[in-house]
């Protein structure tokens, strides 16, 4: 059931953005390149002085390696399953080793 007048938490969304982006060590410049705008939206963006396009929130994605769903997240009730596909995702691209790793990790930490 969607709630209606939900307004998407920009705050959070611009937070998150700039987290992922320095978890991958990726610069603004890197990332306004790739989304085809100008390293101060990427800044305003991610201060929250401004709310980012969808399309524009498309290109920052492709930019970070993650689904818009996982950006979005938090906006979403069913947020568990938006993680788990981001999960996956990352896996794939793993080899068997580190898959074997992650497992024991899991394991441990249920």
């Amino acid at each position: 059931m969607c709630i209606e007048n939900k307004n998407i938490d920009f705050k959070t969304l611009s937070s998150k953005l700039r987290e992922i982006r320095l978890s991958k060590g990726l610069t603004q410049e890197y990332v306004a390149t790739m989304a085809n705008v100008n390293v101060s939206h990427i800044s305003n963006i991610e201060n929250n002085r401004v709310k980012v396009s969808l399309q524009t929130l498309v290109c920052i994605c492709n930019a970070l390696e993650v689904t818009v769903d996982y950006v979005l997240s938090k906006e979403y009730s069913q947020s568990a399953s938006v993680l788990d596909n981001e999960i996956l995702k990352e896996l794939h691209s793993c080899d068997i080793r580190v898959k074997e790793q992650l497992l024991k990790i899991v394991k441990i930490l249920k």
